[in-house]
């Protein structure tokens, strides 16, 4: 008898659940998103990075302090981000930018995230993001999209992408990221 299997199949599931996000339909068929399934060395580092961010940027941070627990407590995490190969071509001004060119043009801000970047590629983004966090549902894995986990992949080095949002994946008897303080 094998008791309590369910934690030795949550890496594959995992898999499953990236193969959700890489299939998400992606803006005039461009796919430029990158997911990564997170090793366990590489799970302090991101906790790590997470704190040292929450002392960093200060007052209303603290819940990166919160989410690098959330981190550690859960079994698996997935990465899912984008790295923008250009714009649509649209000239649609989501971006900020009156044309796809001015923007591509404009000096890029790194911090958490590197930006701007075309609209769609967010778009694209938050479809791979939605589409991994329902089929984590569909499993009944407790899951939560986390900003936090994305910047510390970014700021660690873990993962060249522009944008990027992690997905702990947990699963136990009671959902660690519901009772956050």
């Amino acid at each position: 008898m094998i008791l309590n299997p369910e934690s030795e199949v949550l890496e594959t599931l995992a898999k499953s659940i990236l193969l959700a996000a890489r299939t998400a339909p992606k803006a005039k068929g461009v796919d430029d998103i990158i997911t990564a399934l997170v090793e366990k060395d590489d799970i302090e580092i991101l906790a790590s990075t997470m704190e040292k961010l929450a002392e960093e940027k200060g007052e209303g941070f603290a819940f990166l302090k919160r989410d690098a627990g959330n981190l550690r407590n859960a079994g698996v995490t997935v990465l899912i981000g984008v790295k923008a190969s250009g714009a649509a071509g649209l000239n649609c001004g989501a971006c900020g930018f009156a044309t796809c060119k001015e923007m591509l043009n404009a000096k890029k801000v790194e911090t958490e995230f590197n930006g701007p970047n075309c609209m769609l590629k967010y778009a694209d983004l938050g479809i791979a993001v939605g589409a991994a966090a329902a089929k984590a549902k569909d499993f009944c894995i407790d899951n939560r999209v986390m900003y936090s986990v994305g910047a510390a992949a970014r700021v660690s080095g873990l993962l060249d992408a522009d944008v990027v949002f992690g997905i702990p994946l947990s699963v136990t008897g009671k959902n660690v990221f519901f009772d956050r303080k």
